[in-house]
């Protein structure tokens, strides 16, 4: 457990030399964290803190200033994990006045991280999800998520369960330095046929869209869903909160100086002048004639491909049931 850190210095994450991780078991008194009203979930579930995968784009990186550590380098090094979750959601689902609703997975830091791996925090979620029938989205680009296939599946059984994988470049050699720990491209695609093949609804999110940067991918990455099993897509536009921003600009005067002020003049384009606009159906999706025509070739792409052709699973809820329950009621009667 980690206890009195002093807050660091923020390195740069581009300061690969200096990456050592260390894990700290994070306390917690309560796992569902409400989500705002304009969001299509009630409940969100974040098994961790920080990211190992060292996404330069990431928007929950300002997060780490919770626990007095950097948003850059603090953020991929110093992984926070809730070693209680299971238990902890176990109770949440028990109690009388708990309400069946969708929970998500992932919102924002990657459940699958490689944290995950030896830790098994988010699937010993995902096992509490079975056991009570509970409803559950997953949003990863990780590949390890192949790795729980078998709760997955029987999740999907019962419309309990759909999966949102993030494929943000189709280029190995831009993932190396925008992504550099997450799941190689073909991995996710590869992700993507393996839910479907166990009966996963799989939605493509070519996230974020960066211009001149992996923009122009738009197209390509929704083909290569599809292609894979995909049936439905999304995208949204990078967002650059807090210090996000500044990590951003560095990275793009270290791998693209002679775009970086282009790159970055078009970026407040689409935020009404700013660098960063947090306004509901704005952050995500960004505004003016850029954003449109990004939108508009989106709406094409899925034409073209065939996705989003029809409504997305709807998770079930009347499924829910509590360990016992069943037997309680013939109790009673």
């Amino acid at each position: 457990m980690l206890v009195g850190i002093a807050k660091l210095a923020a390195e740069s994450p581009l300061l690969e030399s200096k990456r050592q991780v260390e894990y700290f078991e994070l306390p917690a008194r309560s796992i569902l964290n409400r989500t705002k009203p304009n969001m299509p979930f009630a409940w969100a579930i974040n098994p961790y803190r920080g990211c190992e995968h060292g996404c330069i784009y990431c928007y929950a990186r300002p997060s780490h200033a919770y626990v007095n550590l950097s948003p850059g380098l603090d953020f991929e090094t110093k992984i926070f994990y809730k070693n209680d979750a299971a238990i902890l959601l176990e109770k949440e689902l028990s109690k009388p006045s708990y309400v069946c609703r969708p929970i998500v997975i992932g919102a924002n830091t990657d459940p699958y991280q490689p944290a995950e791996k030896n830790l098994k925090v988010t699937r010993s979620l995902l096992e509490v999800m079975l056991k009570f029938q509970h409803p559950v989205a997953i949003i990863t680009k990780s590949s390890l998520i192949e790795r729980d296939l078998d709760l997955l599946s029987e999740l999907a059984k019962n419309k309990l369960i759909k999966v949102a994988v993030t494929i943000t470049t189709l280029s190995v050699e831009l993932k190396k330095i925008l992504e550099p720990r997450a799941s190689a491209p073909s991995a996710r695609l590869r992700v993507i046929r393996r839910l479907t093949e166990v009966g996963v609804p799989v939605r493509v999110m070519a996230a974020p869209m960066i211009p001149m940067i992996n923009d122009f991918e738009l197209e390509h990455i929704l083909e290569a869903a599809k292609k894979a099993g995909a049936n439905h897509a999304g995208y949204t536009f990078i967002r650059l909160p807090y210090e996000v921003k500044d990590l951003f600009k560095e990275w793009l005067r270290t791998h693209y100086p002679q775009r970086a002020e282009h790159v970055m003049s078009l970026i407040k384009q689409m935020r009404g002048g700013k660098e960063y606009d947090a306004t509901f159906g704005k952050r995500m999706r960004g505004e003016g004639e850029f954003a449109n025509l990004l939108a508009t070739r989106f709406q094409l792409a899925c034409k073209r491909f065939k996705l989003n052709e029809r409504s997305g699973v709807e998770l079930q809820e009347n499924l829910f049931k509590k360990p016992g329950q069943s037997m309680q009621f013939s109790l009673d009667l």
